[in-house]
């Protein structure tokens, strides 16, 4: 058995330090990068839970946007669950006079996959039900949202709150929305007015 020559064995050795090398630099490389990883991962902020509102996504820690100089922290207090839930005057902003417009926008509606979940009177939500959210219209109070194109119109009782999507000024349960008309759409324009009875 003969011995690679001495230039055989040199090329050999020379080729193994030059891919250990490259084999070091990569490594280091790779470390570098999976601790840059791991630094930017550690900084991002924790996402934010989004749920569908119709045909836009709202974070669920979403605020409603301020309109006017001061921002109003929110009040609400959970309520216990019940048909009706029990008002507390301080907690609620004073709402419209009845007979008196409640307001006019863009109206959206829950998706199906929010059922059951709590609304802010405590109850869970049920697609099926006449109910809405508002952002300051007290619970429990009757709304009757009219579409302004077609004229037709539901009466809703307000049970969360909401909106917190761009200019939207009611979400309405699935059951009102499709008796508005506006499931295709997933967004219209209405008129809200507040009732007494």
């Amino acid at each position: 058995m003969t011995l690679p020559r001495r230039r055989d064995r040199l090329r050999t050795f020379v080729s193994l330090k030059t891919q250990n090398r490259r084999l070091r630099i990569a490594s280091a490389l790779l470390f570098i990068a999976a601790a840059v990883l791991a630094v930017a991962l550690a900084l991002q902020p924790a996402p934010k839970d989004e749920i569908l509102i119709g045909e836009g996504r709202a974070g669920v820690e979403d605020m409603p946007p301020v309109q006017g100089a001061q921002a109003a922290e929110p009040t609400e207090t959970a309520l216990p669950a019940a048909e009706t839930p029990v008002e507390t005057a301080a907690a609620e902003p004073a709402a419209p006079a009845s007979g008196e417009p409640a307001g006019a926008g863009s109206a959206s509606y829950y998706g199906n996959e929010l059922a059951g979940n709590p609304t802010a009177s405590g109850e869970p939500f049920d697609p099926a039900r006449m109910t809405a959210a508002h952002r300051s219209l007290p619970l429990g109070s009757r709304v009757r949202v009219t579409h302004e194109r077609s004229g037709e119109s539901v009466i809703v009782r307000i049970n969360d709150r909401g909106p917190f999507h761009g200019n939207r000024i009611i979400d309405l349960s699935e059951a009102a929305a499709r008796q508005l008309g506006m499931l295709r759409s997933g967004t219209a324009r209405v008129q809200l007015e507040l009732l007494t009875s």
